[in-house]
């Protein structure tokens, strides 16, 4: 390893970096008297460029990767690129969403965090190594963390922000304790090492032990069961764009992350070493995931809260589809298929509710009704990305779940992979349920305040273009998936 290809393969991670430096630098530097409107706009252009630069310089990385010797520590082309473009672009298209927000005076500021997130999310996302996923972990979790309680003026942003921080640190003392264990049962760091080390040994009790650990801390990123109890306060109390980008940037990069692990044990079978264990522990964790999320979602009135266990229930279909995986490597285009598609689609939804709710001053049901008459286009849109969450064809939430049941199906290893379907097809009919209970509310219902709702015209413009993408993608599935394809063979 040499600086030059230290430098090309983190081009950009040092785009996002430079990109932060030059937003705090025009707004507390030449827009420091400026209007607050001003500064947003001023400071989501650059962040929005700094994206773009960094999404430019992905094509220069090469594939070879940064590797120490014979050891490598981040990855780059393939999966990698997949899944660092779509970091890049749902991290701008959250950044679009500020503008027009009043919860914070700090724009520069606010951006900044974002672009250092989204920086330890493509470095999550190319890791290859423990301690580099460790750090790429604790950059993107420190950011989220802020960018949590962002709005100063809110008690339940404040709260939400130190329980996440708590859950937080406590996962990363189990990651890392975890991650102890492989290294001295190993002798490495590395995550091929790792596997190659156990490959073909029986499993022993302490590489249980090390690998519910991992799970713990990784479970903890994507909001899964027994790890999830974190979502929900943090849905409801962070600043609407805030909450998009956690709930959408954080799930890329993690699952970029559980793709690799997966890549790394795929040639690993039967009883022994590192597969099966890991197989064991996902599966646990995706059953309870699809459960409880779905249930749970059926009982709240508030749609933030609605739409973290509706998360929550996203990650066990996703987590779903990694059981399989040391069987079925082909599963990584479907899951990366799935993870995209709802991100895309969640960052729309977290939209349209900050809309809603900085008319009304709530995100309870009751503040959607009738809101076919008092914003006939954004209760459009809500139609769209809520049917699309629900896998409504011809959507593109649809194709997601479609390519990933497929995926799963296709191992022939007994009723298991079919009762597991079966399960998530169920679980998918409940969330349609509580779906439908916000869409009643914003279409069937008459609205108790006929004053007309206003949207800020570039965040309504997002919004047009997310569902237009979504009823797009869902007609020509192909367009995503080929290009998704050409990258993972």
């Amino acid at each position: 390893m040499n600086y030059a290809d230290l430098f090309r393969v983190t081009l950009p991670e040092t785009a996002l970096e430079v990109a932060a430096l030059l937003v705090l630098l025009v707004d507390l530097g030449l827009l420091r008297k400026a209007a607050l409107k001003t500064r947003l706009a001023a400071s989501v252009l650059v962040g929005v460029m700094g994206c773009g630069v960094a999404f430019w310089t992905l094509g220069f990385q090469g594939s070879g990767g940064l590797s120490t010797g014979t050891l490598n520590l981040l990855a780059s082309g393939g999966l990698v690129q997949v899944a660092q473009s779509a970091v890049l672009v749902l991290t701008a298209l959250t950044l679009l969403l500020l503008v027009g927000s009043t919860f914070t005076r700090h724009a520069g500021e606010y951006v900044a965090v974002v672009l250092m997130a989204a920086a330890g999310g493509l470095i999550v996302a190319a890791a290859q190594d423990l301690l580099v996923i460790f750090t790429g972990l604790e950059l993107l979790s420190l950011g989220l963390y802020v960018l949590t309680a962002f709005a100063k003026g809110s008690g339940r942003s404040a709260e939400a922000a130190m329980k996440y921080y708590l859950f937080g640190g406590v996962s990363a003392a189990f990651l890392l304790f975890g991650f102890s264990y492989l290294y001295g049962l190993t002798g490495s760091t590395n995550l091929q090492q790792i596997v190659t080390a156990v490959d073909g040994s029986p499993a022993s009790p302490l590489l249980y032990v090390a690998l519910v650990m991992v799970a713990a801390g990784l479970g903890f990123k994507v909001a899964a069961v027994p790890f999830h109890l974190w979502a929900p306060d943090a849905y409801e109390g962070a600043p609407a764009p805030a909450a998009a980008f956690i709930a959408s940037v954080s799930k890329v990069a993690s699952f970029a992350l559980l793709i690799s692990v997966g890549t790394a044990a795929v040639h690993v079978t039967g009883q022994a070493g590192f597969a099966s264990p890991w197989s064991l522990i996902l599966l646990v964790s995706a059953v309870a995931s699809m459960i409880l999320g779905n249930l749970a979602a059926l009982a709240q009135v508030n749609v933030r809260r609605l739409l973290a266990y509706s998360a929550i229930a996203h990650a066990g279909y996703m987590i779903l589809g990694l059981v399989y995986f040391s069987r079925t490597p082909a599963s990584a285009a479907a899951i990366l298929y799935y993870v995209l598609t709802y991100g895309l689609t969640t960052i729309g939804a977290f939209g349209a509710v900050a809309v809603v709710e900085q008319a009304t001053g709530s995100s309870n049901l009751d503040a959607f009704l009738g809101l076919h008459r008092r914003n006939p286009l954004l209760a459009s849109v809500l139609l769209i990305l809520f049917l699309s969450l629900a896998g409504i064809p011809p959507l593109v939430g649809f194709w997601a779940k479609f390519n990933l049941f497929a995926a799963v199906l296709s191992v022939n290893s007994g009723a298991l992979p079919l009762g597991l379907v079966a399960l998530a097809i169920a679980m998918s009919a409940v969330s349609l349920y509580y779906y439908l209970q916000v869409l009643k509310r914003a279409w069937v219902l008459p609205p108790v305040d006929s004053t007309p709702i206003q949207a800020h015209p570039v965040v309504l413009a997002v919004l047009v273009v997310i569902a237009l993408a979504v009823v797009i993608l869902g007609c020509f599935p192909a367009i995503l998936g080929g290009w998704i394809g050409g990258f993972v063979q």
